[in-house]
């Protein structure tokens, strides 16, 4: 509180009570009826009065019944003795009188009370009246605000001639609760009691001002000063009233200003200097000792909710309180005016034209007068002028200058302290930018407030966006931004910008976290708001602005000395602030740059003077409308962007080292070389650096970063493609620079760094567009492949990154699919035969006969690599056209095609003898032959596609590619004696060749041969060696010659059957296509063994030594191979090596992918191994070992060896006979059990380490978005393996592999998404569908619960470590997971299943909770489909429903009753997932069999599952008498009752049918004794809510709990040992049925038991008469404040008129008893506390009529903080805090329980007495000193305190505190 404490401010330890001698206080005066009880004729008088006081409890029931009584008690009044000035029982006197004045009764009632008091004031006299005000003046203060016409007349003449008869000392505390009562009597002008009123008013100020009125030095306030506080105090804390305050105000307010605030006035006369310091009399009643209630009343009103207040109080600010008021610049401090300032800037945005009239008037002055002869004018002095401002000053000052010097100051600090508001409230957040946008409607303000409001309002959206807790906040902050950042002039936004962006880049500044911080607030402007439309801006600002940055950037990085990792940050922000911009900038921005001027004939300029003359240019131009470009940026602004850009991106292309924003600077300049038209920029320095750039690249000993290479790949790109035309850079230089730039991005195409293998290829592909010859870039890549030290073959890592470009190559991808052809024309159509079938590969042609040239040499070691990489392609249609078409080129070859389509007859083709055409037909013969022999079968698609059409004259014809080789090769057999090459190998080659190509179409897609050779033990031997050396040359002959041994000394006979495709041996050792599973070639490749011998032991060795050595990774799908062709020699040995062999592989697939996660976590691109090959090898290695292996075990289940038919094949999927997870073939369970364990747990581990292969792609940690590409392009090939590895073991254990997936889920984090992972791939597999899946789960629930009721062959094997609580969740899980469409597959399964259980339903008694769950989401699916009879199926599984629920009750009865820790477990489970946005599912953590919880989600869609209402009714009694009923009969109430018991009670009430139910069993709660001992927490989320509910469909239950309360009595109560007992048990009962009353009223809506007030009143005046004898006793006292309380926060205050006399006298009579020598039988301490809580509580919420009240119990005016020298405490709590002060024999100074100020720092008005400030562990003896004490001499101050912060009451926190008192059972007795 800005308060002078040099004032008079309160002292902390009064050394008196202020009394100048001792004598009895007026709180004890109060209850004193007159000093003559002994008089006879009094006692008489006394007795008669009492008699008739007696008939207001009993007689009155109509208002005629009113005026009976008091008409009774005026005749009795009138027969006092002679002299008698006293009025006997005046207390109750006053109260009924009070009583009498309710605003429900009629005038006439009214009428004769107002006699009553007239007749009592003239009986008391002057003196008396002074005596016993308090008591009468709150019976009449209400009543002007309601009373009718006929009545306000009495009314005040009772004030004006009784109450204004008193003395101003005595009507000094009473102040403002009189002015409070007068003030509705001004409410309406027109009136005719506004005058009257008026008078009064006015007659009251003057008696107070000339009775006490004292110089303004002293420490107490004059008369007038404390008639004003105490208006302003009325204005501030009553809405209702401040109509009346601003009438009053409006007629007497002195003008605080001038007389004429016309600043053309010429005879306006200022104040001198000593005016200044001694203000006039009037001013100073007004603003001192502080003008800060004046401020505050006017900030009230200025937010009052009508229009009407607001415009009358701006209105007097015009008139009365200008802005250049002494009283506003001198004496207000800076943060009440800004306050003011905000409170009425803040009514713009109501968007009213008179308000903001009014406004603009008071910012800006008056108009401006013509006449000279006005009246003078005071005013505060201006600068230039100390004390005096003469006439010709204002008449030259413009409203302008007046708001700068006045008003402009505290307005912008007032929207800066808004724009500081941290609040999570978007309007609160929004506001000063609506404020700011309202006040540029006005140019005199906005062009004085937007400049330095702009940066702030900027920082604070920016700032809100950072900590945005939702976007939906952000989305509204960044709305009205928006609207006021459209608003501001585009001269001022760039010149803010650009004095940042200059700022950031100062010497000292850069590289700081503060340039940072500044630099990224600009790019959020830039990218955030709306800088695309205002042409201005599009045109002049931003091309400027951006070659301001390119030069502070160019300027400041050339001559930075700091790590280049500092400079980094700030740079790259700056560039994308200059990014933004160019990108933004339309072209016509530069269409007149090369039309204007000639750039050559333009000077010069430097980068520095640059950004000084665009200084120079903002600074002078910002406060005109216009701006005029600079005379060098307006012709050359084009070119001087373009040369910026080129300086920076030929400094960076000089520079050594790799900077992390090269590529921005590339695309800027990309951008500038666009849209800049006919410019020649200085290019020479910059096609020059180029040049050297990429010679430097080329001569580099270590290869260049990639990034370095892909923007200098750019750059190129750029200037050959958007150069003006004269061209940059020459032909020459670019046929120079396109082979260097090639050789550095070739490190990057290496599969063993896989991070820009993509980004790599897409450069070659740009270099190929801009290259002069179109096999520039083709024969680079030629020379790159050619190993450097031979240079007549191509490296393997060359052919390893032709792979490379040929996979990621667009036009590779492009043609995948496509199908070729050509016209084949008959004779003379050759030639365009031969033209149309040319085929061209641009980039990767020449490469690729390179690499198909490999295939002539199958020792080399680049052989095994081509052909591992034929093997997986997917589509050879690229190379077979290429291949076709350059064999049609050849000479020899055409006229053969010439001589068979003409069908001439020759014998002799010696007119083709070159031998040259004859190596090239057989090449390209031998080239198709070995691609035939080593690709996988989709070749033969490519060979089956058309490949041409010729026409005859009759019909036309279309033949094959398959079908025109094979022609070709029968001409050259057919011919071959006639042809004469000039060599003869040459043609023997050429024979061979055709024969060989022929016989590879004879025998068809999958044929192949096998080689007769031999190897033994030294053989393997061998293999191992050539493993540990590395020697990979020898490997595959070895493993060949390996197998064929093996073969043969392993089999008795070989079946010498034809098959479709026979390999040979090498062909066994080659990879098929990732299209083709090896597990469907099973059975092509496999021969029937009749025995098996024991193989060397060296061999498994070699095995698992060949799978896991590093050093044999280029050959790892040749090992996989070889192990599958070794593991038929096992035969029934292969269980023995199959742990061994799973062990190896699934620990080498985990390594290598761990090793492929580390490359794409890191930035480094490291190089290493080929991975994601390697993985793939692994992964059909684990496939092929797990299928021998099962098929193994298949034939031995079934007890033979399995026969192969065509119907069935045997083997990975035809092992399941009938359905996919069971067979109908009894498999006897001997020795096989062992083995079938085995392999389970081998298909457990691998499905494991599948999963997390699978899983990578979505739960993968953030990578660089640069390689995110090539890291998709992985993850997602390595899903799909995985994928089809999923699909095979779900087909062959189906139900092995569920549970796997139940466990993994088990085990899963659902909190970041494991668990939905692992749903999500049960629902994209088709071995997994629902048809199979929830089968499965229920014979794993079988397996586990009852497996004797399951048939052998669908147990399982229990290798999975979960439990049936686990897996029962897990199908709840799945089910919800699954579409609705889905029930029609499952819905016969699941009902036969549910019908099983529920035939034996004890054995699952621990998941019969899960599956009423699980059946309930069927019904909710089923609801929400139309297949099948739904009518019947949805009563049948309502049935089901029904009948399982009834069995969890019957076999569980009290697992969910009486277990209470296992239901708080939940609950904090639960509480967990509160915020889940899905659909309700019981946590899995949680516990399967917790009915409540499960039963709180299935009930709200109970009439989903259960069609029939009846049922659903049945049902809900079911669980009202199974679940609710026991809980809360349970001894254990009301610990047993959780969260989810209370979410059921919930749901339960938004079904119509339960209503009965529940009603009954929360009453039942509700009226056990022990129901208050519930947890605050509970009661405030849980319970609350629910007796809403109750409140709302149960109307009488109200009146029952208050037919409950009886009245006390004595009768009955003797002396003896049960009387005690007695009276504790009545005080108990009516202590809950009142906790219940008040519980009842915070439950309900506000105003929802009005019609209960009545009867309330009575019970409660009846239970207040309780003494400490009585039964029930006066212990309950406690209780009634809670009712009353509860009554203050949920009733409106109009209601509670008739409560206000009983409130206030049993307020007084609580607080009374604490005086030291009062008795406290009747008023405990906690009665006392709970007093004292309400009256707080009353205090903080301050309604209006107890407002004419307070000053009963606390001083309410300014003499709380502003005290007299001798002031008298007059309210009741300072004169007890006084009389406690002098007795305690501990000073007050000492500590205190109270955090007083704990209300005013946080913004909002707190109770004192508030639990949560830390009172709950006070003991009740300590209360008095600890608590009462403190706050009894700290009330007054606090609340002044309190009214002059202006906070908002904390209606929550007095909510929240009765509600901890309600259910606080500890103070029951």
């Amino acid at each position: 509180m800005s308060l002078e404490t040099g004032l008079a401010q309160r002292s902390t330890s009064p050394t008196s009570s202020g009394r100048s001698s001792p004598g009895p206080s007026r709180a004890r005066r109060r209850n004193d009826d007159g000093p003559s009880k002994k008089d006879k004729s009094y006692r008489r008088y006394a007795s008669g009065v009492e008699r008739a006081l007696a008939l207001f409890d009993s007689a009155l029931q109509e208002w005629a019944d009113y005026i009976s009584f008091l008409g009774r008690l005026l005749k009795t009044l009138q027969s006092k003795p002679s002299g008698c000035k006293e009025i006997p029982h005046k207390a109750i006197v006053a109260k009924r009188l009070a009583q009498c004045l309710k605003p429900e009764l009629p005038s006439g009632v009214h009428q004769k009370t107002l006699e009553v008091y007239a007749y009592v004031f003239t009986t008391l006299g002057a003196n008396g009246l002074e005596r016993d005000l308090a008591l009468y003046l709150p019976g009449l203060a209400p009543i002007l605000a309601f009373a009718s016409l006929s009545i306000k007349p009495a009314l005040l003449s009772l004030f004006e001639n009784y109450i204004l008869g008193l003395s101003a000392q005595a009507l000094r505390p009473a102040l403002k609760s009189i002015i409070l009562a007068l003030l509705p009597g001004l409410e309406e002008e027109s009136s005719e009691e506004f005058e009257h009123t008026l008078g009064i008013l006015d007659r009251l100020k003057g008696l107070i001002g000339s009775s006490i009125d004292k110089p303004h030095e002293q420490s107490a306030a004059s008369g007038d000063q404390l008639f004003w506080q105490c208006l302003f105090l009325a204005s501030i804390t009553s809405a209702s009233r401040r109509p009346g305050a601003l009438a009053y105000l409006v007629r007497y307010l002195p003008r605080l200003g001038t007389r004429n605030a016309d600043p053309s006035r010429k005879d306006a006369v200022a104040l001198s200097g000593t005016e200044l310091d001694g203000l006039s009399p009037e001013i100073e009643a007004v603003a001192l000792p502080e003008p800060g209630l004046l401020i505050r009343c006017f900030c009230a009103g200025l937010r009052d909710g009508q229009v009407l207040v607001q415009r009358g109080f701006l209105d007097l600010l015009v008139t009365h309180l200008p802005l250049h008021s002494i009283v506003l610049q001198e004496k207000t401090s800076n943060d009440d005016l800004g306050s003011l300032i905000a409170a009425a800037s803040s009514l713009v945005a109501r968007r009213d034209m008179s308000l903001n009239r009014r406004l603009w008037t008071w910012f800006l002055g008056p108009e401006p007068s013509t006449d000279t002869d006005s009246s003078t004018v005071t005013s505060r002095s201006l600068p230039g002028s100390p004390g005096i401002i003469g006439p010709s000053h204002y008449q030259n000052a413009s409203r302008t200058q007046y708001f700068e010097q006045h008003g402009l100051r505290p307005l912008v600090k007032s929207i800066k302290d808004m724009l500081k508001d941290e609040s999570q409230n978007p309007a609160i957040r929004a506001r000063p930018f609506r404020i700011c946008l309202s006040l540029m409607d006005r140019w005199e303000t906005g062009v004085l407030v937007v400049p330095q409001i702009f940066l702030p309002a900027m920082e604070s959206v920016w700032r809100c966006r950072k900590v945005a807790t939702s976007q939906e906040f952000s989305t509204e902050v960044l709305r009205s931004a928006n609207m006021f950042f459209d608003g501001v002039e585009s001269g001022l936004i760039w010149s803010e910008l650009i004095r940042i962006i200059i700022h950031a880049f100062d010497t000292e500044a850069f590289g700081t976290q503060s340039a940072q911080e500044q630099l990224d607030l600009v790019l959020f402007i830039v990218t955030n708001f709306n800088i695309h439309e205002e042409e201005e801006m599009l045109t002049v600002h931003m091309p400027i602005v951006s070659l301001a940055v390119l030069v502070c950037i160019h300027s400041q990085t050339r001559q930075q000395t700091r790590p280049q990792t500092v400079v980094d940050a700030p740079v790259h922000l700056a560039l994308r602030i200059a990014s933004r911009l160019i990108e933004v900038i339309p072209p016509r921005a530069f269409a007149s740059d090369s039309s204007k001027h000639n750039s050559n004939s333009s000077k010069t300029v430097e980068g520095r003077d640059i950004v000084l003359e665009i200084q120079k240019f903002y600074t002078s131009n910002q406060a005109n409308s216009s701006f005029e470009t600079p005379t060098f940026l307006t012709k050359d602004v084009g070119k001087l962007l373009l040369d910026s850009a080129l300086g920076l991106v030929a400094r960076d292309l000089k520079s050594n080292q790799f900077v992390a924003y090269f590529d921005l600077e590339i695309s800027i300049l990309d951008n500038i070389i666009k849209k800049v038209p006919n410019v020649e920029a200085s290019h020479t320095e910059f096609a020059s650096e180029l040049h050297h750039a990429s010679q430097r690249l080329a001569a580099r000993e270590s290869e260049a970063p990639f990034p370095v290479i892909s923007s200098l790949v750019l750059v190129l790109e750029t200037v050959c493609t958007y150069a003006s035309s004269r061209p940059w850079l020459s032909e020459d230089l670019v046929r120079q620079d396109i082979p260097n730039l090639v050789r550095g991005l070739w490190p990057s195409l290496s599969p063993s760094r896989p991070r820009y293998n993509v980004e790599a290829v897409r450069c070659l592909w740009r270099l190929q567009s801009i290259s002069p010859d179109t096999q520039l870039v083709e024969s680079s890549i030629t020379t790159f492949m050619v190993d450097q030290g031979s240079k007549d073959q191509i490296s393997i890592e060359g052919v390893r990154r032709f792979i490379t470009i040929w996979t990621h190559s667009p036009s590779i991808i492009n043609s995948s699919g496509s199908r070729r052809s050509s016209l084949v024309r008959n004779k003379s159509k050759l030639e365009e035969v031969t033209r149309n079938l040319t085929y061209e590969l641009p980039v990767t042609e020449r490469p690729l006969m390179l690499l198909l040239d490999v295939l002539e040499a199958p020792k080399c070691d680049l052989f095994v690599f081509v052909t591992t990489w034929l093997q997986s392609l997917t589509n050879f249609q690229v190379i077979i056209d290429l291949l076709v078409s350059r064999l049609q080129t050849c000479p020899s070859i055409v006229a053969a095609l010439d001589s068979n389509l003409s069908k001439t007859e020759t014998n002799s083709l010696d007119h083709i003898d070159g031998q040259d055409d004859w190596e090239l037909c057989v090449y390209y013969l031998n080239l198709i032959s070995n691609v035939l022999q080593y690709s996988s079968s989709n070749v033969w698609l490519a060979l089956a596609s058309m490949a041409s059409s010729g026409s005859n004259e009759d019909h036309e014809i279309s033949v094959t590619i398959q079908s025109l080789l094979a022609r070709i090769c029968l001409m050259l057999l057919t011919k071959r004696s006639g042809m004469q090459p000039a060599n003869s190998n040459l043609a023997l080659r050429l024979n061979q060749t055709a024969v060989t190509l022929l016989q590879q179409f004879l025998l068809g897609p999958s044929a192949s041969s096998l080689m007769d050779l031999e190897i033994d033990t030294l053989l393997i031997k061998e293999l191992t060696s050539s493993v540990e050396a590395s020697d990979v040359s020898i490997q595959v002959p070895l493993m060949e010659t390996i197998l064929i041994a093996l073969r043969i000394s392993n089999s008795e006979s070989v079946s010498q059957k034809s098959l479709p495709h026979r390999r040979t041996a090498s062909q066994l050792l080659t990879p098929s296509g990732p299209g083709t599973s090896v597990l469907a070639e099973r059975e092509d490749t496999k021969s029937t063994l009749k025995g098996s011998s024991m193989l060397p032991p060296q061999l498994l060795q070699c095995l698992k030594l060949g799978l896991s050595s590093q050093k044999t990774r280029p050959l790892l799908d040749n090992w996989v191979l070889f192990l599958d062709q070794c593991l038929q020699f096992y035969s029934e040995n292969i269980f023995q090596i199959l742990i061994p062999l799973i062990e190896c592989l699934n620990s080498t697939v985990n390594s290598v992918f761990e090793r492929l996660q580390v490359i794409f976590g890191t930035s480094e691109n490291e190089e290493s191994d080929i991975l994601e090959p390697a993985i793939a090898s692994l992964l059909n290695g684990l496939e092929q070992v797990l299928a021998r292996s099962h098929e193994r075990l298949v034939a031995e289940e079934i007890g033979a060896t399995p026969v192969k038919s065509p119907e069935h094949q045997q083997g990975f999927f035809g092992n399941m006979v009938s359905g996919v997870f069971n067979s109908e073939t009894n498999r006897p369970r001997f020795t096989a059990a062992n083995n079938r364990l085995t392999v389970l747990l081998c298909i457990k581990d691998v499905f494991i380490s599948c999963f997390g292969i699978w899983s990578w792609a979505d739960y993968s940690p953030t990578r660089d978005p640069i390689s995110a590409a090539s890291f998709n392009y992985t993850a997602i090939r390595l899903r799909n393996r995985t994928r089809r590895i999923f699909e095979h073991l779900f087909t062959a254990e189906g139900l092995e592999c569920l549970e796997t997936v139940v466990e993994l889920w088990s085990k899963s984090d659902s909190q970041h998404g494991d668990a939905s992972t692992v749903l999500n791939l049960l629902n994209v597999l088709d071995g997994s569908r629902p048809k199979n899946a929830i089968p499965a789960i229920f014979d794993a629930l079988y397996s586990r619960i009852n497996p004797s009721a399951l048939d052998p062959a669908r147990k399982s094997t229990l290798t999975s470590d979960f439990s049936d609580l686990s897996l029962a969740a897990f199908l709840v899980s799945y089910a919800r997971s699954l579409d609705d469409d889905a029930m029609d597959e499952i819905w016969n399964d699941c009902v036969t299943f549910l019908k099983d259980v529920l035939a034996n339903p004890m054995p699952h008694r621990q998941i019969l909770p899960r599956l009423v769950e699980f059946t309930a989401i069927i019904g909710e699916k089923v609801d929400n489909t139309n297949f099948g009879e739904q009518r019947r199926m949805r009563r049948d599984l309502g049935d089901l429903f029904v009948r399982l629920l009834t069995a969890t009750f019957t076999t569980r009865p009290l697992g969910f009753s009486g277990d209470t820790s296992s239901s708080n477990n939940i609950e904090k489970a639960s509480n967990d997932q509160s915020n889940a946005h899905q659909l309700p599912v019981v946590r899995k953590s949680a516990r399967a069999d917790d009915v409540v919880t499960i039963l709180a989600l299935i009930v709200p869609n109970l009439s989903k599952i259960l069609i029939d209402s009846d049922r659903t009714m049945s049902t809900a009694s079911m669980i009202s008498a199974q679940v609710l009923t026991p809980t809360i009969r349970s001894k254990m109430f009301p610990e047993n009752v959780t969260k989810s018991t209370l979410d059921l009670v919930r749901a339960m009430t938004s079904v119509p049918e339960a209503a009965k139910f529940w009603k009954k069993d929360v009453a039942e709660a509700f009226n056990d004794t022990k129901f208050f001992a519930i947890s605050f927490g509970l009661a405030q989320t849980g319970w609350m809510p629910i007796l809403k509910q109750l409140a709302t469909s149960d109307k009488d239950r109200m009146p029952e709990f208050l037919s409950r309360l009886s009245p006390p009595t004595s009768a009955g109560i003797v002396f003896g040992v049960g009387a005690s007992s007695a009276r504790l048990e009545a005080d108990r009962r009516t202590q809950l049925n009142l906790r219940r009353i008040a519980t009842f009223i915070l439950s309900a809506t506000d105003d929802f038991f009005v019609v209960n007030l009545p009867l309330l009143q009575e019970k409660l005046v009846e239970l207040m008469t309780a003494t400490a004898a009585s039964s029930p006793s006066s212990t309950t006292r406690a209780e009634i404040y809670m009712v009353f309380r509860a009554l203050v926060l949920k009733t409106s205050a109009v209601h509670l008129s008739s409560f206000w006399p009983i409130i206030n006298l049993e307020l007084h009579d609580a607080i009374y008893s604490s005086f030291p020598d009062q008795p406290h039988d009747t008023y405990n301490i906690y009665c006392v506390f709970q007093a004292c809580k309400l009256l707080d509580t009353l205090l903080t919420l301050g309604p209006d009529d107890f407002q004419l009240q307070e000053w009963l119990f606390i001083t309410d005016t300014a003499d709380a903080v502003y005290r007299p020298a001798d002031w008298d405490p007059v309210a009741l709590v300072d004169e007890l805090a006084d009389e406690l002060d002098s007795a305690a024999t501990i000073p007050h100074s000492g500590a205190t329980a109270l955090p007083v100020n704990s209300a005013v720092q946080t913004g909002k008005t707190r109770p004192m007495l508030c639990s949560s400030n830390g009172l709950e562990n006070i003991a009740k003896e300590e209360l008095m000193d600890n608590v009462l004490r403190p706050f009894f001499r700290q009330l007054s101050i606090f609340r002044f305190e309190s009214t002059y912060g202006m906070g908002e009451p904390d209606w929550q926190s007095c909510y929240d505190d009765l509600l901890r008192d309600l259910f606080e059972d500890s103070t029951l007795v």
